[in-house]
């Protein structure tokens, strides 16, 4: 062996992370897709729009649209429940602020990626210039990146005060819109390394009870698909983006990115199917809390008080322990003792009730729910210790993601339900319904035409054509 040489000469190095999720994001295909996973997808996409058509009372969309026309020059895609054409960046921010309207999206773990990719994806189909066969592939490709992270990661994350859908959504967002583009490895593996460099995302509006979590879902797909055109126009990006001394895990995990083990689960361990589903208009970690209280209440009635235990990690996220009083939905839907309080005073939740803030039996028993932190209880479930006459009551939910993993048919019943609430006719569900079984096949034009065909959307658009 000459003096130079060395046992490792000719060995390549180990491919970065980026890379290798790259790769994994180019090679997704409907034909390779785990049948589950094919039809977890399809749900999801039936979900998103769902709960986006229930959504269109909400107020967060109309302030996003006027946003967005104040700088916005018109394009191809559409303001849905509105009418309006803008740009794919603008309809992307004001149809997220649509969809998380209910804060009823889709949840993997604590990251709402639906509410990111499925606005997203339906502006770039819009444009007309990407092939709508490759629409479940990036979805799934959005939820395999951004769950990997928040799996991984987000138990080290969110405690300090980064939100979970800002900080790997645009992750996921970059994998969907690179894999819809077609690109290729290298590209997607850009994508991916830009999108690292500028997702961020505080969760402080929810301790304040402000409106800034509503459009930071819209963002996140305008971070993420900026990074994978920045990718397809050729950009440097940094191999080591998640894992370098200065990359993602580090600076925000603050510990060492195992990247073999990541990407051992690629393909494997699929968070597609790790993708929950919410019945209730209240934050994800609140759907068993609510769940329990509704089937003590049919045990008991009203308690006198109520302990809650539940996972520290959901315990401590920023707003689950507020009490009154509020004013506003943003604090009520994430407050454990509210949801509680309400779902026992007056069953199940809905957005009417959510919203009101002065209801004297809902307000006294909240003051008498505390709420324990207990390292014995799972995430996703709880256990209630309730005093009814001077006796001790316990009622314990375990639950998991998968009880709240629908299917096709479960997740139609429950948006068509919600829809009823809302005054949305049966037939945009059809149309909705024909668009996610065959999202490849099926025009895009329906999802837009089932939103602009509520009632209340459909004389707004005719008064704005008047107005033309």
């Amino acid at each position: 062996m000459s003096p130079s040489a060395s046992p490792s000469a000719g060995v390549s190095p180990p491919a970065s992370l980026a890379a290798t999720l790259g790769a994994f994001v180019a090679s997704l295909d409907v034909s390779a897709l785990p049948e589950e996973v094919n039809d977890k997808a399809h749900a999801c996409l039936l979900n998103g729009y769902g709960i986006g058509l229930g959504c269109h009372p909400t107020p967060y969309a109309p302030v996003a649209r006027e946003a967005v026309m104040a700088v916005d020059g018109g394009g191809p895609a559409t303001l849905l429940a509105d009418g309006r054409k803008v740009s794919l960046a603008g309809a992307m921010l004001a149809n997220a602020a649509l969809f998380h309207g209910r804060a009823q999206e889709d949840a993997c773990g604590a990251a709402h990626l639906g509410a990111i990719v499925i606005p997203m994806l339906t502006a770039m189909l819009e444009s007309g210039r990407y092939d709508q066969a490759n629409v479940i592939p990036a979805l799934v490709a959005g939820y395999e990146a951004g769950g990997l992270f928040e799996e991984t990661y987000a138990v080290d994350t969110t405690p300090v005060g980064f939100r979970a859908s800002t900080l790997y959504g645009p992750i996921a967002a970059a994998a969907a819109a690179a894999r819809l583009m077609g690109l290729s490895a290298d590209r997607c593996a850009a994508a991916l390394a830009n999108a690292a460099s500028f997702a961020g995302g505080l969760l402080q509006s929810f301790v304040d009870g402000t409106d800034e979590w509503r459009y930071q879902v819209g963002v996140s797909g305008q971070v993420g698909l900026t990074a994978a055109t920045l990718a397809a126009a050729g950009s440097v990006s940094a191999p080591g983006a998640f894992e370098g001394p200065k990359g993602l895990v580090r600076a925000y995990a603050r510990r060492d990115c195992d990247t073999a083990a990541l990407a051992a689960k690629l393909g494997r361990d699929w968070q597609t199917m790790r993708v929950a589903f919410k019945p209730f208009p209240v934050c994800a970690f609140n759907q068993t809390p609510v769940t329990a209280a509704l089937e003590l209440r049919q045990k008991i009635g009203i308690p006198e008080t109520v302990r809650v235990y539940m996972n520290p990690y959901e315990c401590g996220y920023a707003g689950m322990d507020a009490k009154g009083p509020f004013n506003s939905i943003s604090g009520t839907l994430m407050s454990i003792p509210f949801c509680i309080a309400l779902a026992l005073v007056r069953g199940t939740p809905t957005m009417a009730l959510m919203t009101r803030y002065d209801d004297p039996e809902v307000n006294a028993l909240e003051s008498r729910i505390e709420l324990v932190a207990d390292t014995s209880v799972p995430v996703l479930s709880c256990r209630l210790e309730a005093t009814v006459d001077g006796n001790m009551v316990t009622h314990e939910k375990p639950m998991t993601a998968a009880d709240y993993s629908y299917s096709w048919d479960e997740v139609s019943r429950m948006v068509r339900r919600i829809g009823a609430e809302e005054g949305v006719p049966a037939a945009a569900y059809d149309g909705i319904e024909r668009f996610c079984a065959a999202p490849g096949r099926e025009p895009v034009s329906l999802v837009v035409e089932a939103f602009q065909s509520i009632p209340a959307v459909a004389h707004r658009g005719a008064a704005l054509s008047v107005e033309a």
